[in-house]
């Protein structure tokens, strides 16, 4: 990710089981099933592998049943549950006994709200959870006078090193695991602070995740390295970016390096959010964002109420996005 990650909520857990790796399978099936259509406008936190890597950041837990959905906290604290079936077929009390429950739904997508009624539930987009979506030639070229300054700092890179750019595999995780701990080290963070944890974990299970990236040298030394994952056809979430500030222009080298030597052909990146931190802010707006990603909080309006069974209560059944209870 490549936003910081804020300390794990001191709220109680929610009800659920935490999150682990035998639940993959499932998860990603329900995920796939639900937001299949979404194309670019896929929100990036809706993947099974960004869920587990943040799991204690947010408490997430997973409750199953005939309306199986992922419970936790956001980073502001919010109490929230990510749907795992078609909003279109949840009856409205069955819906309204669930943010009960769990506060609001979240993150929900543009189309998800629009299944729902808008008399009875609310739908709040927060700018500080927008996806920041970018064309890749943004990055593939640096064109025009708003990208120049990027496009000179990624000259000044190469021009003042050798690099040597290779795939991020097991082969190379100590060089990318030293590069993490400089850059951790640079920042002033302590042991497990910011994202280190999640990232530790992701160059563990690079391949089982379907991450994938580059290790770049200079000067035969590691100097960063960036672990994308595709979310969408040709729709890529910078997961994580990491460089040291004494190669300057090394981000700007290592996001244009990834959109031209990925495997797959980049037509978009998804920069994720900035929660509201203004470094992050000014950063991710200075590539030009081709459009910001609504990430909707459902709550019931006020003076809405609907009576019905616990949804809790339901028998646990395998998750399953495009199936209804019979």
């Amino acid at each position: 990710m490549m936003a910081a990650v804020a300390p794990a909520s001191s709220a109680p857990l929610p009800p659920g089981v935490p999150l682990d790796l035998t639940q993959r399978a499932r998860i990603e099936a329900a995920l796939l099933a639900c937001h299949a259509e979404s194309g670019a406008a896929m929100l990036s936190d809706l993947v099974f592998s960004n869920l587990y890597l943040f799991r204690a950041a947010h408490d997430y837990r997973l409750l199953e049943g005939d309306w199986p959905l992922i419970a936790g906290h956001t980073y502001d604290g919010s109490r929230h549950a990510i749907p795992l079936f078609d909003l279109a077929l949840i009856p409205a009390s069955v819906l309204a006994q669930i943010l009960a429950q769990h506060g609001c739904l979240y993150p929900l997508s543009k189309q998800q709200v629009a299944q729902l009624d808008p008399h009875v539930f609310e739908a709040v987009a927060a700018r500080d959870d927008a996806d920041y979506l970018y064309a890749a030639d943004n990055f593939r070229h640096y064109r025009g006078t708003r990208l120049l300054k990027k496009r000179n700092l990624m000259k000044q890179f190469l021009s003042n090193h050798a690099v040597r750019s290779v795939a991020l595999d097991a082969s190379v995780g100590d060089d990318a695991r030293a590069v993490l701990a400089g850059w951790m080290l640079e920042k002033g963070k302590g042991q497990g602070e910011a994202d280190e944890l999640p990232c530790l974990e992701a160059l563990a299970h690079l391949e089982e995740f379907g991450l994938q990236g580059f290790l770049h040298y200079a000067d035969g030394a590691p100097a960063g390295f960036v672990l994308s994952q595709e979310i969408s056809s040709g729709v890529f979430v910078m997961r994580f970016a990491k460089g040291l500030a004494r190669y300057k222009g090394i981000a700007q080298y290592m996001f244009h390096h990834f959109v031209s030597a990925a495997p797959q052909t980049v037509q978009w990146l998804n920069f994720e959010q900035d929660m509201g931190l203004a470094n992050f802010r000014k950063t991710k707006l200075s590539y030009q964002p081709t459009a910001l990603i609504d990430k909707y909080r459902v709550r019931l309006r006020a003076g809405r109420r609907h009576t019905g069974p616990d949804p809790a209560s339901s028998a646990a059944r395998t998750l399953d996005c495009g199936s209804s209870p019979q």
